[in-house]
């Protein structure tokens, strides 16, 4: 038996939701670059090239060091970096061992610290998510300066964060898609060459406009309890659950072995707990320690000593805790990016 906690990982959804949404892209005529700071494995990203995917999304560089290792040549970094001298000769290193990498970018004191790296460089925009990126009519003036330092301009990126909202899902694919189409024209205007125009994320896969090139999801491949909250999908898609055991029914509750450190804090301000359980709707998880989660459990509770399947609320973190997935199938995958975060 595996020591809980643990990353369980069921192989037929997993494949099952890559070739969905490998399909949704096809039938969209949009590239897919899927963003593997999700999954940080190799294994799952061969899944995802042999799908059909142009390439793969990534955070860090740390990241794409190792994807890059892995064999996986076409790397984007959708971050605006900062590059120092450490940075800039891991750069050159990924460019050296045969990797095509871009990068995000969205000021051009940003931009004069990639002058003479062998990157191409996209610029970012702000679609909705109010985070980092520049307008999108500012797109052009940016676009413009980048290339006058001499640098390889791509095209455009944002990412609609706002979809990770309660009926905000749609809304947040058309200002992407609004978002990128207006910063193109600015870019045209201003003289720089448009060859991509990237977006996506998971709640705003449904509603992608054809506008967009490419679009580059994460979560999808394992969904989580955020995904399943937003209506984005049903619990039979979820391919990713942490396995716990129940420790204690202290106070009439169960409590598990899965804590913050197995399945991260996160809690959005709409969300119903820090966690679901598989194939207990209606149990919530309501308290997380390091090492307990408490969860209201309506009706009989699963006996002590037993294994629940808990869905985190936001899988990426609950991935970057974990050292393996443990698979449905039998046999282990690493999770080979974790703790890559620069």
């Amino acid at each position: 038996m595996t020591a809980t906690p643990y990353l369980r990982l069921d192989a037929g959804i997993l494949d099952a939701n890559i070739a969905a949404t490998a399909a949704r892209a096809e039938r969209l005529g949009v590239a897919l670059r899927p963003h593997a700071k999700t999954h940080k494995c190799p294994q799952i990203a061969e899944r995802q090239q042999a799908a059909g995917a142009v390439g793969l999304t990534v955070a860090t560089i740390g990241e794409a060091e190792v994807f890059a290792a892995a064999g996986f040549a076409d790397l984007f970094i959708a971050y605006p970096l900062w590059v120092d001298a450490g940075a800039a000769d891991r750069l050159r290193a990924l460019a050296a061992g045969g990797a095509s990498v871009a990068v995000g970018c969205d000021s051009i004191e940003a931009g004069r610290n990639l002058v003479g790296l062998p990157v191409q460089v996209m610029v970012e925009l702000d679609s909705g998510h109010h985070r980092s990126g520049v307008l999108p009519a500012d797109a052009g003036v940016l676009g413009g300066e980048l290339s006058g330092l001499g640098l390889a301009v791509r095209g455009a990126f944002t990412f609609p964060g706002h979809s990770y909202s309660p009926g905000g899902r749609e809304q947040a694919a058309l200002d992407e898609a609004d978002a990128l189409a207006r910063a193109a024209t600015a870019m045209a205007a201003a003289g720089v060459p448009v060859c991509v125009l990237s977006g996506g994320s998971t709640p705003s896969l449904q509603y992608a406009d054809a506008r967009v090139d490419e679009l580059r999801p994460g979560v999808y491949v394992f969904g989580d309890a955020q995904q399943v909250e937003l209506g984005t999908i049903g619990f039979e898609q979820v391919a990713l659950t942490v396995g716990s055991t129940v420790v204690s029914h202290a106070g009439g509750r169960v409590i598990c072995d899965a804590g913050s450190k197995a399945l991260g804090a996160d809690r959005a301000p709409w969300a119903t707990g820090y966690g679901r359980v598989l194939g207990e709707p209606d149990a919530r998880i309501v308290a997380l320690s390091e090492h307990h989660a408490t969860i209201e459990w309506p009706g009989r509770l699963p006996a002590l000593g037993s294994v629940i399947l808990v869905v985190p609320n936001h899988v990426c973190n609950a991935v970057n805790l974990g050292d393996e997935y443990v698979l449905t199938t039998g046999g282990h995958w690493p999770v080979a990016a974790r703790g890559r975060n620069h």
